[in-house]
């Protein structure tokens, strides 16, 4: 029942993942994170399986900052994107694929423009305005349907995640604890609410 959202706004990135860690009908942990920092400037927000998750996203976390450090050189969102949709490509032709679903938040600083990538656990990777993994895109996609614009401020953007977190609470039939956002922006990745 895990939940992530993304929204593509003029200037900066929105994503918001669900805090309830659950197995079953248990809600094992209320505050968890799940998201990564993969550079200054690029965020994954993942979803599926425990272990195969925190194992791929920490994964994913040391081999992107181990290319920085070698080559000196920050990348790009779409090259992180790449890189994540060849690394599910790569596991779900061995014995044991994980099963993670990943939204990747970046801000481009050589061309100044904020980027999502929406990645399923097949490897399959495409740009999006707004993306949603798990239960969230069957109650939402309308609404961002109907109220996204690409030229959309911050503070509209965050105005637009507030009607879909209200519609995924009274719709849901489990408590998800609430979500924490997180920004991407040129200044680099903030929490704007927990």
């Amino acid at each position: 029942m895990d939940i992530i959202l993304g929204i593509r706004v003029q200037d900066c990135v929105i994503l918001a993942t669900s805090k309830a860690v659950t197995r079953g009908i248990s809600v094992l942990k209320d505050s968890d994170d799940k998201t990564r920092s993969l550079s200054p400037h690029c965020l994954m927000g993942f979803t599926g399986e425990a272990g195969d998750t925190v194992n791929f996203s920490e994964y994913i976390q040391a081999n992107v900052q181990l290319y920085t450090t070698r080559e000196g050189v920050e990348l790009s969102p779409q090259a992180t994107a790449s890189f994540v949709r060849q690394e599910l490509a790569k596991s779900i032709r061995s014995r044991k694929p994980y099963q993670a679903n990943v939204l990747i938040a970046g801000y481009d600083t050589s061309s100044n423009i904020p980027e999502l990538y929406q990645i399923d656990y097949l490897g399959t990777k495409v740009a999006l305005p707004y993306a949603a993994h798990g239960y969230a895109g069957f109650y939402t996609f309308s609404l961002l349907d109907r109220h996204y614009r690409p030229d959309m401020t911050k503070e509209e953007g965050l105005s637009l995640l507030q009607q879909c977190v209200n519609e995924l609470q009274k719709r849901m039939p489990v408590d998800f604890k609430g979500v924490l956002v997180k920004v991407v922006s040129k200044d680099g990745i903030s929490i704007v609410q927990e």
